[in-house]
C-alpha cells in the first residue's frame, strides 16, 4: 500500500512538473444540491471549485454549465488538475471529453405518406404542428424554402428558445418553422484555438450543409420543383413538413466536440423540443463515459424522443454506435429510386454504375483512352487511390482513369484527376466496399462501379495493354431511374450490430431511407462539398445514417402528434414492432454490401413502416426507473448510474427485474457463453400495454432460432380495455453447437402477437460464443 500511494504521488509531481501541457476538456459531474449558500449561482462556485485545483496563475474558464439534462460544467484541464478535482467531496465525475463526426426526396413517398391520403399518419397529426424537433448538427442555411412559414400557425406556447442573432444570422431569419436557432463552439475553440471565421460562420449558419440536409428531412416544407443538377426532379418534402425546427449547431471543421453536444442537450431539452435529431457519433464507450448517452437520457427522462444515427462503419460487424437504449439508433436503407451511369467498355461489355454529374458530358459515340490510376509508375499505392498530387498528367491527359475507393472523399478524387488533365473517372469499390454504390456531384464526367465490376475493368485494362489496342471507354449517364427493385436494401455503409456496449440490447433498432436522398442544400458550399466546387444547387443528395436519422426523427413527432400521451419508449416500440423485413420483390431485404440475405444485425427490427406505427396495438413500455434497473444490472456503481440519471440509483430493486435482458425492450438478445454444458436455457419477462382495441385478444406465434427451442407463456393475452397492460414470459433453451475458441455463431428467429389486426412483432437473437 505505501508503495501504492508513493507511486500516486509520484504521479502527480511529474504531472504537475509537465505543468499545463497536455490538457484537454473534461465534463465534470457535480452533486448540484449540495452548492453552499456563500455561492449566488452554480457557476460561481463551480469556477471555486476550478480554481482550487488550478494554480494561482491560470486563469479560471468554465467553457459550458449544464443545468437541465446534467449537473455540472466543462474546463479545460491537465491530468493531474482533472485527478484533483476528483476528490473533491461534491464532484461525482470527470469524464474525458470525446470528438465525434458527421454520419454523413423520394422517401416520403416511398415510406408511404402521401398529402392526399386522408386518413393516414399525416392527416391524423395536422402533420404535427404542435412540435418541434432540435437538430444538433452543423447549422442550418434559414433562407431555404424548405424553411418557409406559410400557413403555419402561432409558435407553440410551450416554446422558450431563442434565435441568437450574430452578424450573418439575423434573428429575424427565423420565422414560424425555423423557431430557434443556437450554436455551441466553446469546446471546440478550446481545443482548436479561436475559429477561422473566413471557413465558417460563428453563428448557427451552416457552412457544411449537412445540418440543412437533416433538418429538412426531418421536417421541411413541400417544395415543388427540387432537384439537384436535374436529378430526383420532383417535390421534395420532410416527414414532418408542420412541425417546428430548431437547429443547435455543435459540428465544426475539426469535428463536433461532447462539451458543446452535451450544451447543446442541455439547451434543447430547457428550450421545449420534443423530439431530438443527432447524426453524429463516434467510438462507443460506457454509457457514464459518453455525453451524447448522458444528454440523451436526461432528453428521454423528460419525455423527449431522440434519434441518432447508427454509424457509417458497415458493413463489418460490431460497429454500430449510439447504442443506449434509450436512444432510437437508426441503420440506412436504400428506396427505390437510383441514377444510373454505365461504363460502356471498348470490348463492348457495359458495366453498371451510378452518378449524379450533370455538367458538359463525355462526346456521344466517342470512346476515350481508359487507364488505371494505379499502373501510372511513381507510387502505386497513392496514385491507386488518385490522391492529392499524386497523377502524373502526361500519364491521365485526355483519358478516362480508374481509382479505387478510399482515404479521401470520393469526389476529391474528381478533382485530382480533372486537375491532372483526365476528361472522366470511374471510381472502384474495395473489397470491403463490397458492391454498395453512392451517387455524387461529381466535378467532371464520373461514375462509381461496384468491388468485382472494378477487378473486370482493371483485368480488361491490362489484357488490352497486351495487345495491339490499347483499352477506351465512355461514360453513359442515364438520369434518374425509378421504381427500382429490390428496395428496400440494407445500405453496404450502414453500421451493423452486434452491440458492443451491451450485446443483450439489439442494435440498430431500425432502418430508414438513407442512399441518396434529396434534401435542402445551403449556398456557398458546392454539391460535392469542394472547396473549388462554385457550382450552386438548393438541393443535394447525400448518403449516411446521417439521413436515415432525421426520417425517424420527423416520424417520432407525427406519432407524438397522433398519440400525445405517448413516451418515448413507446413511440420507438410503435415503430420497432410494425418495422418489415421483406423488400418489394416479397423477399427478405438483401445487404447491398454482399448481394446475399441481410439478418437482424444488419437491420435491427426491420424498415420503419410509417403507417403501420401509428396503430402498432400493443407497445413495450420503458420507464427511467426501468432504466435504472438495466444499469443495474450491467453492473454499473451507483456512482456511474447518478452520473447519467442524476438520481441517487437502488439497485436492491434490480436484481427483482432479474438480469440485463429483462429491460422491457421491444426486441430479445441472448448471448449463451458455452463453457462445456450441452444445454443452456435463459428467460425474459416483458409487458405489453394495449394501444388497440378496447376487447382484443393477442396469440403468440413464435419462429424460434434454428437449434433452440422457444416457449412463451401465456399464449393468449386477452386485453378488457386500452391502456391495459398484461406481461408474458419468454424461455429460450439451446443445445451447444461446435465451435473453435472465441467464435460465435448467431441465429435468428422472431415473436409475434396478433388480433388478426394488428401483428406485433419482435425480433429475437440467440447468438452462441466459445470462450477463448
Amino acid at each position: 500500500m505505501g508503495f501504492f500511494v508513493f507511486f500516486f504521488l509520484s504521479l502527480l509531481s511529474l504531472a504537475s512538473s509537465a505543468s499545463r501541457e497536455g490538457q484537454r476538456t473534461f465534463i465534470v459531474r457535480v452533486q448540484h444540491d449540495v452548492k453552499p449558500s456563500i455561492f449566488t449561482t452554480h457557476k460561481h462556485w463551480y469556477e471555486s471549485s476550478l480554481s482550487s485545483v488550478l494554480s494561482p496563475s491560470t486563469p479560471t474558464q468554465v467553457l459550458h454549465v449544464y443545468d437541465t439534462v446534467f449537473h455540472g460544467f466543462s474546463a479545460k484541464l491537465s491530468t493531474t488538475e482533472a485527478l484533483k478535482l476528483q476528490t473533491l467531496p461534491h464532484i461525482i465525475s470527470v469524464i474525458p471529453e470525446q470528438v465525434r463526426h458527421l454520419q454523413t426526396t423520394r422517401s416520403p413517398h416511398f415510406l408511404g405518406l402521401k398529402t392526399t391520403d386522408s386518413a393516414g399518419l399525416l392527416k391524423e397529426s395536422d402533420f404535427g404542428s404542435d412540435l418541434v424537433i432540435g437538430v444538433i448538427d452543423t447549422g442550418i442555411w434559414p433562407e431555404r424554402q424548405s424553411f418557409n412559414d406559410r400557413d403555419l400557425g402561432p409558435i407553440p406556447s410551450k416554446w422558450k428558445g431563442q434565435c441568437v442573432s450574430t452578424k450573418d444570422f439575423s434573428s429575424s431569419f427565423c420565422n414560424k418553422k425555423l423557431i430557434g436557432a443556437r450554436f455551441f463552439c466553446n469546446g471546440y475553440e478550446a481545443t482548436n484555438g479561436k475559429m477561422n471565421e473566413t471557413s465558417e460562420f460563428r453563428s448557427p449558419r451552416d457552412s457544411d450543409g449537412h445540418g440543412t440536409h437533416t433538418a429538412s428531412i426531418a421536417a421541411g416544407r413541400y417544395v415543388f420543383p427540387a432537384s439537384t443538377l436535374g436529378y430526383a426532379k420532383g417535390v421534395a418534402a420532410g416527414m414532418a413538413p408542420k412541425a417546428r425546427l430548431a437547429a443547435y449547431k455543435v459540428c465544426w471543421n475539426a469535428g463536433c466536440y461532447d462539451s458543446d453536444i452535451l450544451a447543446a442537450f442541455d439547451s434543447a431539452v430547457a428550450d421545449g423540443v420534443d423530439v431530438i435529431s443527432l447524426s453524429v457519433g463516434g467510438v462507443v464507450v460506457p454509457y457514464y463515459l459518453d455525453a451524447i448517452a448522458i444528454g440523451a437520457f436526461g432528453a428521454a427522462d423528460k419525455g423527449i424522443f431522440v434519434s441518432a444515427s447508427a454509424g457509417n462503419g458497415g458493413p463489418g460487424g460490431l460497429t454500430v454506435t449510439n447504442v443506449a437504449p434509450w436512444v432510437a439508433t437508426v441503420g440506412a436503407g436504400t428506396i427505390d429510386r437510383d441514377f444510373p451511369a454505365d461504363v460502356k467498355l471498348g470490348n463492348g461489355k457495359v458495366v453498371p454504375g451510378v452518378s449524379v454529374y450533370n455538367g458538359p458530358g463525355l462526346s456521344p459515340g466517342q470512346m476515350y483512352p481508359l487507364v488505371y490510376a494505379g499502373t501510372d509508375g511513381g507510387d502505386g499505392y497513392s496514385s491507386s487511390l488518385c490522391l492529392e498530387g499524386s497523377l502524373d498528367s502526361n500519364f491521365v491527359k485526355g483519358k478516362i482513369v480508374l481509382c479505387d475507393r478510399g482515404i479521401n472523399s470520393r469526389a476529391a478524387k474528381g478533382e485530382v484527376v480533372k486537375k491532372a488533365g483526365g476528361v472522366g473517372m470511374i471510381l472502384a469499390n474495395g473489397v470491403f466496399d463490397g458492391e454498395g454504390l453512392v451517387a455524387d456531384c461529381h466535378v467532371l464526367p464520373a461514375t462509381a462501379v461496384g468491388a468485382s465490376n472494378g477487378d473486370e475493368i482493371r483485368r480488361y485494362i491490362d489484357s488490352a495493354s497486351k495487345s495491339k489496342s490499347p483499352a477506351t471507354a465512355t461514360i453513359v449517364f442515364k438520369g434518374t431511374r425509378l421504381g427500382v427493385r429490390p428496395a428496400p436494401v440494407v445500405a453496404s455503409f450502414s453500421a451493423r450490430g452486434p452491440n458492443p456496449e451491451t450485446p443483450e440490447i439489439l442494435k440498430p433498432d431500425m432502418i430508414a431511407p438513407g442512399l441518396n436522398i434529396l434534401a435542402a442544400w445551403p449556398d456557398k458550399v458546392g454539391p460535392s462539398g469542394i472547396p473549388s466546387d462554385k457550382r450552386r444547387t438548393e438541393f443535394n443528395i447525400l448518403s449516411g445514417t446521417s439521413m436515415a436519422c432525421p426520417h425517424v426523427s420527423g416520424l417520432a413527432a407525427l406519432l407524438k402528434a397522433a398519440h400525445p400521451e405517448w413516451s418515448p419508449a413507446a413511440i420507438k416500440s410503435a415503430l420497432m414492432t410494425t418495422a418489415y423485413t421483406v423488400d418489394n420483390r416479397g423477399e427478405t431485404m438483401l445487404d447491398e454490401s454482399s448481394g446475399n440475405t441481410s439478418t437482424v444485425l444488419d437491420y435491427g427490427s426491420g424498415h420503419v413502416h410509417p403507417t403501420k406505427a401509428l396503430d402498432p396495438g400493443l407497445v413495450f413500455d420503458i420507464s427511467s426507473m426501468d432504466y435504472v434497473d438495466f444499469l443495474c444490472n450491467s453492473n454499473y456503481t451507483i456512482n456511474n448510474i447518478q452520473v447519467i440519471t442524476r438520481r441517487n440509483a437502488d439497485c436492491s430493486g434490480a436484481k427483482r427485474a432479474g438480469h440485463i435482458g429483462n429491460l422491457n425492450y421491444p426486441s430479445f438478445s441472448v448471448v449463451f457463453q458455452q463453457y462445456g454444458q450441452p444445454n443452456m436455457s435463459t428467460h425474459f419477462i416483458r409487458q405489453v400495454t394495449n394501444v388497440g382495441d378496447p376487447n382484443s385478444v393477442y396469440k403468440v406465434t413464435i419462429r424460434p432460432p434454428s437449434g433452440t427451442l422457444v416457449t412463451v407463456e401465456p399464449e393468449k393475452l386477452v386485453f378488457r380495455r386500452v391502456g391495459q397492460k398484461l406481461n408474458f414470459l419468454v424461455r429460450v433453451q439451446a443445445i451447444e453447437v461446435k465451435l473453435s475458441p472465441g467464435s460465435t455463431s448467431m441465429k435468428s428467429g422472431s415473436v409475434v402477437w396478433s388480433d388478426g389486426k394488428h401483428d406485433v412483432t419482435s425480433p429475437l437473437i440467440v447468438t452462441m460464443q466459445q470462450p477463448l
